[in-house]
């Protein structure tokens, strides 16, 4: 059996049942280990005198820092690692203590004493574009005079809303262990989705070179992008107590101060006016997404970008003026999480149809067809890219039909005149996201493939496994390359000293840079086999085939073969070499950021949902009763995997819409810092009706690893079908979000409900 597209089983599933999978804290401790704790900030801004701990503690502050005090993951100097002079939000690192114990560590620095002058923060987005307290300048993406077309236009809708953001809250939270070694070397395991990065990071705050700092990670529990540069500092403050010291450091983050210092997904504040017609095509559209950064740049630039390439989602309007802002405030610098922008920027074209439905009579679903890019309509983006227009009405019509439209309108239409209090609702979503790194440099990948005279072959790539499955993915390409069983293919932790340079796990790439990469290895080496088995056979090495765990030689009536194995010895005893780097770079993306144009993605993923919820006007309170999904995974390389992975992004995507509420209080101190004050979906919460499929006989048309696509990200964004269904069962005009209970409640009492 073929194993690429067979739905195999995750690569440590036993182990993680078992609890036999050993995460950073499961490791032995090394001898001689201290434990680390951070002090941080109780304010959210004020100016930082002195830090004063109680007697026999050990404290490392700013002072102590050998190399820069610059954790930015783009090396401006905008973000610390322990705060000096201004303090800039609510659980910023101040200092970090060590002890021969985790207990011990933690009661001294809540012992540790700082001297801070409170100064008012900035939090409110509003304020903060009044005051154009931006990160960086703006962003635009525009096409045709957009202002013009909407005052000569038939119709015109206008809106306004926010997004809140959203906590990773991965289950492992964040660590790493520093181990002090020979001639300056520190070696680090790390809790994180970028090895390289932690390399980096350590190396500029410790002043060593890279070399010096190999970084390793077998598996996370859990990340969701808030393992990729928030992980860095974590690490560099482990290494920084490592060098300081000369003996092993452990920093591991309790909850409630993982949740205080690191950054989350990016609130945002939508201001939008747009022009249509009687038919509900939309002519003209111009719209401010203002995304809160936090404190500091970090990875707000990306975010960004994308929020603005995904802002039309899957639909063309001829006219357009897309303006992104980076605001600065006095909370933590928001950073990745999946979908990296564009939940927060799909979210636009959504609060568009629904005003142009209002405004027209139309249904939003009529609105959606009407729109949606491809003939009849123009194809192309704003920035200049190509849509699939077949692919996205086809995942749009197949889910459509899933769902059973009619029936089920008629039939909530007929259980909200029967309920007086309950009310149901149906809504929909189309999607289009771009699959690639918004920075070109990242779109490359390595990996290192050895075969050993017994036929068993040893793995190792530049991604990491945060229980996406891309370990198996990446094994079942290379069994594939070869021919040979999954079970011969040993997966091994990601390494700096293995595999360098290497990008985040991120963007939804990371089967398709890795994979690659893997499948290139795997070729070189197969070559060198089959130029042996063709000597041994005179024939041409073309005519060697690689299957079932046998080579033979693939001529009609030619019977001649030998085992995988027999064969690697026979190339061991012939001194050629069985191992290979494999290298992949991503082709055919560009980007103009001064014109704002470009083709930065290399294809596109589609999907369409439906979902159902019914609401107690009375509280509020809403469950999802049914979701239909589609999604869009080419050619899959597993479906089993793939599968999971969607009802897990729909379900966390369902969370940030509508129970994950980050809040601040007035001095800008965050008070939901653990679950019994944030609350992260459950099971009961999960639809009990969960019809997920995915697009049959829709492979890839760009040159993807098989013909696979990546589904990480995008599903995730089918969530915002729930938000729609919430807006249709209540019929409110705005709803923001996350819609709570309180807030749909909140706006029935708006809206005279």
């Amino acid at each position: 059996m073929s194993a690429v597209g067979a739905p195999l089983p995750h690569d440590s599933a036993l182990a993680h049942c078992t609890g036999a999978a050993r995460f950073a804290d499961d490791l032995p401790e090394p001898p001689g280990l201290l434990h680390a704790a951070l002090v941080l900030s109780p304010v959210a801004h004020g100016t930082l005198g002195a830090v004063a701990a109680p007697p026999g503690v050990m404290m490392l502050t700013a002072a102590d820092i050998p190399g820069a005090n610059d954790i930015s993951p783009s090396g401006k100097g905008d973000e610390p690692l322990f705060a000096t002079g201004t303090i800039r939000h609510h659980g910023q690192p101040i200092a970090m203590v060590l002890a021969e114990t985790r207990d011990a560590a933690l009661r001294a620095a809540a012992a540790v004493r700082a001297e801070i002058a409170p100064l008012p923060p900035l939090l409110d987005l509003d304020e903060a574009i009044e005051r154009r307290s931006f990160l960086m300048p703006p962003q635009t993406i525009a096409r045709g005079d957009a202002a013009a077309a909407i005052l000569a236009a038939p119709m015109t809708a206008a809106g306004e809303f926010r997004a809140g953001g959203q906590e990773h809250f991965y289950l492992e939270s964040q660590i790493a262990l520093a181990v002090p070694g020979e001639d300056g070397e520190i070696a680090i395991t790390s809790s994180t989705q970028h090895p390289t990065e932690v390399q980096h990071i350590a190396g500029r705050v410790l002043g060593l070179d890279y070399n010096r700092i190999p970084v390793a990670c077998r598996r996370m529990g859990g990340a969701f992008g808030g393992k990729e540069s928030n992980a860095s500092w974590v690490a560099a403050a482990a290494a920084l107590g490592a060098r300081i010291t000369g003996r092993p450091v452990k920093l591991r983050l309790p909850r409630k101060a993982d949740m205080a210092a690191t950054g989350k997904r990016h609130p945002f504040l939508y201001r939008w006016r747009a022009g249509c017609d009687g038919t509900g095509r939309i002519l003209a559209l111009e719209a401010t997404l203002a995304a809160d950064g936090g404190h500091s740049l970090d990875l707000t630039p990306g975010v960004v970008f994308r929020s603005l390439t995904h802002a039309l989602n899957c639909y063309d309007v001829p006219a357009v003026r897309l303006t992104g802002l980076a605001l600065r405030t006095n909370s933590v610098s928001h950073t990745a999480f999946r979908g990296f922008g564009g939940p927060q920027g799909v979210l636009l074209m959504e609060d568009v149809i629904r005003g142009v439905a209002r405004a027209t009579g139309l249904s939003p679903e009529a609105v959606r067809e009407r729109n949606f890019a491809g003939a009849p309509n123009d194809a192309a983006t704003p920035y200049g890219q190509a849509l699939e227009g077949d692919l996205i009405r086809r995942a749009w019509a197949e889910c459509r039909a899933d769902a059973g439209l009619e029936a089920r309108r008629a039939e909530i239409a007929a259980f909200n005149a029967a309920h007086p209090f309950l009310r149901r609702g149906l809504g929909s979503f189309a999607l289009a996201f771009g699959i690639s790194f918004g920075i070109r440099h990242l779109n490359q990948a390595g990996a290192l493939v050895h075969v050993y005279t017994d036929g068993s072959i040893r793995l190792n790539h530049g991604g990491t496994e945060m229980g996406q499955g891309l370990n198996v993915k990446v094994a079942q390409v290379v069994a594939e390359s070869f021919g040979v069983p999954l079970d011969r293919v040993r997966i091994t932790a990601t390494s700096t000293a293995e595999v360098p340079n290497t990008a985040p796990t991120a963007a939804s790439t990371g089967s398709d840079l890795n994979g690659w990469a893997a499948h290139n290895a795997a070729l070189a080496v197969r070559g060198r086999m089959a130029e042996v088995a063709a000597a041994l056979w005179g024939v041409p090495a073309e005519d060697i085939a690689f299957a079932e765990g046998r080579v033979l030689v693939a001529r009609p009536g030619d019977n001649r073969a030998m085992s995988f194995a027999d064969l690697a010895h026979k190339c061991w005893i012939e001194r050629v070499s069985l191992s290979a780097t494999g290298f992949y770079r991503t082709p055919d993306i560009h980007w103009d950021p001064a014109a704002m144009k470009g083709e930065p993605f290399f294809y596109f993923s589609y999907g369409a949902s439906f979902a159902e919820v019914v609401v107690d006007t009375l509280t509020g309170e809403h469950r999802v009763l049914r979701a239909d999904l589609v999604q869009d995974c080419g050619r899959s390389l597993n479906p089993a995997i793939d599968r999971g992975q969607i009802e897990g992004a729909f379900v966390q995507g369902q969370g940030w819409l509508t129970c994950e509420e980050l809040f601040w209080d007035e001095q800008g101190r965050q008070r939901t810092l653990g679950p019994s004050t944030y609350k992260i979906p459950g099971s009961r919460d999960a639809p009990p009706d969960f019809r997920v499929r995915l697009l049959a006989a829709a492979p890839a048309r760009q040159a993807t690893i098989f013909r696979s696509k990546a589904v990480g990200e995008p599903p995730l964004m089918l969530a915002t079908a729930v938000w729609n269904a919430l807006i249709d069962a209540t019929g409110v005009a705005r709803l923001d979000l996350p819609a709570t209970p309180e807030r749909v409640l909140l706006a029935l009492r708006a809206k005279g409900s």
